[in-house]
């Protein structure tokens, strides 16, 4: 069998499991989620094993420390990943839920309800942990899935799913057999053998970098969320609280720099510049952060001797734009709110910027008009997470504007229809 067949006839096993998915109750559903949790925590140590492999792998293909980082399990990593299936178990049932609901004045009555999405592919990198979060969302909304994880972490991607499957059987015999699957080669010719078959996938969900993305987009004949890349901003108004800015500044770019959520540039008010930059400076230097810096960011931080383990680089266009992934930060001076808002409509992604202030006006401003999936005033930009938007696992972060926006979890991983309630009605 070629590879377009193989891609064919997984994809068909995945339309065949979705309408099998359609008959089991939401208990059952539950029930299953809770034994793919048990199943991971049972199996911690042939993870590892898998994700030793993937790590050597990873190394061979010169990934940086942070990516590599997104790429590692440790047994509390497991762990976390076994209590976010346990966390989809719990949370409420979005399937069958009534939308809206009316009466026509000839009695017809009329309920939009939400349903599963039917067969969704989600093409991501590095992180074995979206494996089991995507496989368990998409199966609590009784969607099947076709997994495609990068090369570097295929043996924890195989055994991941495996280890689902087969603790769903245990408890459910009649859990269809191809309701969660990993595309089972590394060829990038898959991808479009994979989106070019409308007949059996309904979605496409793709998570990474722009080249990613874009090369989906080239190729796909399937509706397509796009999770892009993130391009955060940290922007420090003239009246921003230092202390809480500088807190913020630091959560939102070190806490794991890895993350699409972490912040890329850091914009500073002009007033505040001299005083504020070197702060930060000190507290960015334990993580040997690089700066790449605007012309006037460089001489007030060139104007002291650099604390130790900082480095300072002059800004190339292309950075602003950029999704470091590791302890980069950009930096530039402003020229007040308008200027910071208009970089960030020029160079963000869409994805997350916060403000630091103390005026209300100006973050009212700067949360009413910056239009990105998710705004914050007085926060860390790594809050945009499933997880701590209180959905659970998340399938991705969004940053389309049509469908779903921002994390993605159970309600964006359905769809709708109509349902008629007829005694007879006929339309005339």
């Amino acid at each position: 069998m070629n590879l377009n067949e193989e891609i064919r006839s997984l994809a068909a096993e995945a339309k065949c499991a979705s309408r099998g998915l359609m008959t089991l109750s939401t208990a059952d559903r539950n029930r299953c989620l809770v034994a793919m949790a048990d199943g991971l925590d049972r199996a911690s140590a042939d993870l590892l094993e898998a994700n030793a492999r993937d790590m050597e792998t990873g190394r061979g293909m010169g990934l940086s420390e942070a990516m590599l980082d997104r790429l590692k399990l440790t047994e509390a990593r497991i762990a976390a990943m076994a209590a976010g299936v346990r966390e989809v178990a719990a949370l409420p049932d979005p399937v069958g839920r009534v939308l809206d609901e009316r009466v026509r004045p000839n009695g017809l009555r009329l309920q939009k309800v939400a349903v599963p999405i039917g067969v969704i592919v989600i093409i991501y990198e590095s992180r074995p942990n979206v494996t089991a979060d995507a496989a368990s969302l998409c199966f609590k909304t009784g969607n099947a899935t076709i997994l495609r994880g990068g090369k570097e972490a295929m043996h924890s991607n195989l055994l991941i799913a495996q280890i689902m499957v087969s603790a769903a059987k245990a408890v459910l015999p009649t859990f269809p057999d191809h309701a969660i699957q990993v595309v089972p080669t590394a060829d990038r010719a898959a991808i479009p053998a994979l989106l070019s078959l409308p007949q059996y996938v309904d979605l496409c969900i793709p998570r990474g970098g722009e080249s990613l993305i874009r090369a989906v987009m080239d190729c796909t004949k399937v509706p397509v969320i796009k999770h892009y890349k993130g391009v955060c901003h940290v922007f420090v108004d003239r009246e921003a609280d230092p202390a809480m800015a500088l807190d913020i500044l630091v959560n939102a770019k070190c806490q794991r720099p890895s993350t699409c959520n972490a912040a890329e540039t850091l914009l500073v008010d002009w007033p505040i510049a001299t005083t504020f930059l070197p702060q930060a400076a000190q507290r960015l230097a334990p993580y040997q952060v690089e700066l790449r810096v605007d012309k006037p960011s460089r001489a007030v931080l060139g104007a002291n001797p650099l604390p130790e383990g900082l480095t300072l680089k002059a800004a190339a266009d292309s950075d602003w734009e950029t999704e470091h992934n590791n302890y980069i930060l950009n930096v530039r001076v402003v020229d007040g709110l308008n200027d910071a808002m208009a970089h960030i409509a020029r160079f963000g992604s869409a994805h997350s910027d916060a403000i630091v202030t103390r005026d209300e006006a100006r973050a009212r401003r700067f949360l009413q008009e910056v239009d990105s999936a998710a705004v914050y005033w007085n926060a860390s930009t790594r809050f945009t997470d499933g997880g701590e938007f209180g959905m659970g696992a998340e399938i991705g972060i969004s940053t389309d504007k049509v469908g779903a926006r921002g994390p993605m979890g159970l309600d964006e991983l359905c769809t709708y229809k109509w349902i008629g309630w007829g005694t007879g009605q006929v339309r005339g």
